[in-house]
């Protein structure tokens, strides 16, 4: 395994023990999905733009931003069950304000003195104001989720759609975990050592989703003007500094490179207005996922990189799809058994042998497991049942959160799926293979090709080529491997994206890939 950058420092009770965050990091978090690990990480963009320091890490896991409420904003949009009634209600356009105003005044949250009558001066009409608002709320990142309405979030057009979450309680405010997880500010730091900074952050400000010059008269784009116009001014002024910084175990990994490259990679195909958010973000979350997997195989001392046996789903079942559930359920396994060889590979170290042959060996490991574990649930007959408890909690505390990272993500993302299955197994949508054409076809790419650099580059496993090693051992035909790329083939063509010019020759296109510079 990698050697590690040094912990934090750690309140104990702030947190019970430090297993998962020593391997990945603090942290992947499966409540937080792949659009709110982007809206995250562009908040600490935005942050450090206007600080002058977007991707320079200056000093490793001592990241410290600013963020904002924008509670204006968020009410008007998310916390608003009256304008449409009003709208209904009421003909002439001052009744209208007049009664939205003092209906707004009663459900508002978050706001300490209410007053949105600075409203009225920036929009021609209340319809006007109103079709503006079911504009935003129509185009919201999941939208149409039950969440509260303190954890919903305006699409990023510009600095001035992005905040934080937020549990609201009349007027207090506190920041949330839940949904803004710290798993945005890992891809940020992930970026940050990636060495291609200042490259994505220099396509950001073209998209004008960033800006540097927020602070002080920044319009931006038309649709950032929209959302600046809901708000006064005291809401580009109302944020608070982060609190404890976020930790990344490792100084350097190849996975840093491979995200920031495809990141470039989808960025530098200009794509139209906002359209390269959603591949950013699916690729976003196929990088974290590999992560999550090559970490655990390190602790394992697994040096075969992850595999996904892909079935691009046939009208009936082939052998490729049980293979795809196995290698599913297998890399879903992965995690916990790094946990337990994480804890239980204890016993290899020295310090342990100290301990067992000192006066006092079950005090002597309970300092070991406090010291390396952050761990101080000490009731135990031995050494070796207070390891065997330790490992039991972490594994529990491991199911709830990152345990189900790998299934919630790869859902996410369009990785897997349980169509026309009792099992979930690795079955890409077309919204996927979308986006690995931009980010592995920089022009034209033989069909042939496409596979190998799928392969290469995700350990994805698609035409027979690929499966020989499943192949020859046994367990798969290479005639099903072979359809299998087949059914790929006419998928890709059928969205647009490959083209046959002879029966031996099948390209796929990058649509974009003219426009790249």
């Amino acid at each position: 395994m990698l050697e590690s950058l040094p912990r934090p420092y750690i309140e104990k009770s702030q947190l019970n023990m430090w297993v998962d965050e020593s391997i990945w990091g603090h942290r992947l978090y499966d409540e937080q999905t792949p659009w709110l690990c982007i809206l995250e990480m562009l908040c600490i963009v935005q942050s450090e733009s206007v600080s002058g320091k977007a991707f320079i890490e200056e000093e490793k896991n001592k990241l410290q931003y600013s963020i904002y409420f924008r509670l204006h904003l968020r009410n008007i949009l998310f916390n608003n069950p009256h304008i449409e009634a009003i709208t209904s209600e009421f003909f002439d356009d001052v009744e209208r304000w007049e009664a939205w105003i003092e209906e707004m005044s009663k459900s508002v949250g978050g706001i300490d003195s209410v007053d949105f009558s600075y409203l009225k001066s920036r929009f021609p009409s209340f319809d006007t104001f109103a079709e503006i608002v079911k504009f935003f709320q129509a185009s919201a990142i999941e939208g149409d989720s039950n969440k509260r309405w303190s954890s919903k979030f305006v699409f990023p057009y510009g600095p001035d759609c992005l905040y934080e979450d937020l549990r609201i309680s009349g007027s207090n405010k506190t920041n949330d975990r839940r949904f803004f997880g710290r798993t945005g500010e890992l891809a940020y730091l992930m970026l940050c050592r990636s060495g291609r900074g200042a490259e994505i952050h220099s396509y950001l400000q073209k998209m004008g989703i960033i800006s540097s010059e927020y602070a002080t008269s920044y319009k931006g784009s038309k649709w950032n003007q929209l959302v600046l116009a809901l708000q006064p001014d005291q809401d580009r002024e109302d944020k608070r500094l982060s609190s404890s910084p976020p930790f990344l175990p490792y100084a350097f990994l190849p996975e840093y490179e491979s995200l920031a490259d495809d990141w470039l990679s989808i960025l530098r195909c200009n794509l139209p207005d906002y359209d390269a958010l959603p591949h950013i973000v699916t690729i976003t979350g196929l990088h974290l996922i590999i992560y999550l997997l090559k970490r655990a195989k390190s602790v394992l001392q697994d040096v075969q990189k992850p595999l996904f046996v892909l079935e691009i789903v046939a009208p009936k079942k082939t052998s490729i799809r049980d293979m795809a559930a196995n290698e599913y359920e297998k890399n879903n396994s992965l995690p916990k058994q790094a946990i337990e060889e994480y804890i239980l590979g204890t016993t290899k170290l020295e310090e342990w042998q100290q301990c067992l042959e000192s006066f006092n060996p079950l005090e002597g490991a309970k300092e070991l497991l406090e010291k390396r574990f952050v761990w101080t649930k000490t009731s135990a007959n031995s050494p070796d049942e207070l390891l065997l408890n330790l490992r039991d909690e972490a594994v529990s505390r491991h199911k709830q959160h990152l345990a189900k990272f790998h299934g919630t993500w790869s859902k996410e993302i369009g990785l897997s799926s349980r169509r026309s299955s009792r099992r979930t197994r690795y079955a890409p949508t077309d919204a996927l293979l979308k986006t690995l054409v931009l980010t592995c076809v920089p022009r034209r790419m033989e069909f042939q090709e496409f596979l190998a650099k799928l392969y290469e580059t995700y350990g994805f496993v698609i035409g027979e080529k690929q499966a020989q090693s499943f192949i020859d051992s046994g367990e798969a035909d290479r005639e099903d491997f072979t359809a299998n790329a087949l059914r790929l083939e006419r998928r890709l063509a059928s969205i647009g994206l490959l083209k046959r010019l002879s029966d031996a020759c099948a390209y796929v296109q990058n649509p974009f890939a003219a426009e790249v510079s």
